[in-house]
């Protein structure tokens, strides 16, 4: 009876908390929203500040609770996009995976905030934390499989750090503005450079002989050594 009355009554709070940082979510994560306050927040709700404070006594701890919500949002595009691609060749699903990973990290701003850009140190070090679990431990697996399948011509370990340098400089670089290219441009392009220099193909000779260009093989060895 007890528990079932305590549910009752957080029920309320706790839609209120959710409808709280649904609109943090919105402002804190827009365009130019590094000004935005506490203030911009109460206005946006039409509460007032100690409404928010009774339910997150900072903006640290609103901060977390969106970016829990953000990144359970990514952890279901992501499954999403791994599902899709099943049974896909290897390429394709690496393509998928990466092109999704990265317009999630992008939509939330987990990049500039990784790399100091935004909120206080222990913040910083929670999203690493979670971009972490929710996003490379995922890539590593998926280059591990590849590795195990022989699919690879590359260690998965330095494949899986060229892919988290390459996705956290990504969002950080001028070279959007440079090349005129959009983000989800340098995005494709990077993806292709990862895929198209590690991965084994099993299509036609062309691309193992360009494979072979850039990592030499054993077979390659025995070649030079028994022409």
């Amino acid at each position: 009876m007890e528990t079932k009355s305590v549910s009752r009554v957080s029920d309320p709070d706790r839609q209120r908390a959710e409808a709280i940082a649904e609109a943090a979510g919105r402002l804190f994560f827009a365009p130019g929203s590094a000004r935005v306050s506490m203030d911009d927040l109460a206005r946006e709700l039409g509460m007032s500040k100690k409404t928010i404070y009774r339910h997150f006594p900072d903006k640290g701890s609103l901060l977390t609770a969106v970016l829990d919500r953000q990144f359970a949002a990514v952890e279901r595009t992501l499954v999403a996009a791994a599902e899709d691609s099943e049974g896909q060749p290897f390429d394709l699903r690496v393509q998928r995976f990466l092109m999704a990973a990265g317009t999630e990290l992008g939509r939330i701003g987990a990049a500039q905030l990784t790399t100091g850009r935004g909120g206080d140190a222990m913040l910083r070090q929670y999203v690493e934390q979670r971009v972490d679990a929710v996003i490379y431990r995922r890539i590593d697996e998926l280059f591990r499989d590849g590795h195990r399948r022989g699919l690879l011509s590359a260690p998965p370990e330095l494949l899986g750090e060229i892919t988290r340098g390459a996705l956290e400089r990504l969002f950080t670089s001028r070279l959007p503005y440079e090349l005129d290219w959009t983000a989800a441009d340098l995005l494709r392009a990077t993806v292709d450079t990862v895929l198209y220099g590690a991965i084994r193909s099993n299509g036609p000779a062309i691309d193992d002989e360009r494979l072979g260009a850039v990592i030499p093989t054993a077979r390659d060895d025995e070649k030079e050594v028994n022409p």
